[in-house]
């Protein structure tokens, strides 16, 4: 919804609606435009002239959308998918929009951002992964194939008073990965506000070009899934992480092969005692 918000010619006025919008978007929904202009003290015409500016036909237009986007439910979005997918064939339809996120990805993902992201890893006495819901099967693929390289991957409680069981131990030279996705989560900002405390680095992964407080990481990576009311796809995160694996094995290159040599060595001599998973 504001994926181009970024890239529009907006005006000094108009940067600061977009971003007390998105910042406090339930209350933006039920806002006159006078009162959005008495709180930003700004005229109810620059708030007027703000919709068509963001690319809506006017305030009712805009609220619609994002009313929609607060209504979306988990049915709601396998019911788009399912109204995308049907009457053709399953795997192209499914095919293209992955591409599209994989390509949306892409076109956001800096090559100096990653490499960024991959010295802290490498770099990193330890490595600590929040990641809730869905996100749980990135971590444990991150976890899997980075701690053949040796390194040190803890994964933190997705929600509660738990989070700081982990939190409590991250500090200088430590990093903290966050998958945050769609809202900011209360553990996100508590993961946020210790960091300058706590000395860690935070890198955050998210689906939103514009997310709240995202200011507040160290190295931002976007990964593309859909608009907020669709099925998301995981396809653009797993193709981040992927880059981070393959990223940091190069970057210690000699080990991470020593290590993976060592890996098929046992193998080879245990192998037929235990079994594969």
């Amino acid at each position: 919804m504001y994926k181009d918000w970024n890239h529009r010619p907006f005006s000094p006025n108009q940067r600061i609606i977009a971003d007390f919008i998105q910042k406090n978007e339930l209350r933006a929904l039920y806002m006159t435009e006078q009162e959005m202009a008495d709180e930003l003290q700004l005229s109810i015409a620059s708030v007027s002239r703000f919709w068509k500016a963001a690319g809506y036909k006017h305030a009712k237009d805009f609220k619609n959308r994002l009313r929609f986007r607060f209504e979306s439910t988990p049915s709601e979005k396998m019911r788009d998918a399912m109204q995308r997918t049907d009457g053709g064939s399953l795997p192209q339809k499914l095919l293209d929009i992955t591409s599209h996120h994989l390509h949306e990805t892409s076109r956001y993902l800096s090559d100096q951002l990653l490499q960024s992201a991959v010295d802290a890893l490498s770099a990193a006495r330890h490595i600590y992964v929040y990641s809730p819901g869905p996100c749980a099967g990135l971590a444990e693929l991150l976890a899997y194939r980075m701690a053949r390289f040796g390194l040190t991957i803890k994964r933190m409680a997705p929600s509660g008073h738990e989070l700081m069981e982990t939190l409590m131990h991250a500090g200088k030279k430590d990093v903290v990965l966050v998958f945050g996705f769609v809202q900011l989560l209360p553990e996100t900002e508590v993961i946020l506000d210790h960091a300058r405390e706590g000395g860690y680095t935070v890198i955050l992964i998210t689906d939103r070009l514009v997310f709240p407080r995202s200011q507040d990481a160290d190295i931002v990576l976007y990964a593309g899934r859909g608009e907020v009311w669709e099925f998301h796809s995981m396809v653009g995160p797993t193709y981040i992480v992927e880059n981070l694996i393959l990223g940091v094995g190069l970057q210690h290159k000699e080990g991470s092969l020593r290590k993976l040599d060592k890996l098929q060595q046992l193998r080879a001599r245990y192998g037929g005692k235990l079994p594969r998973s």
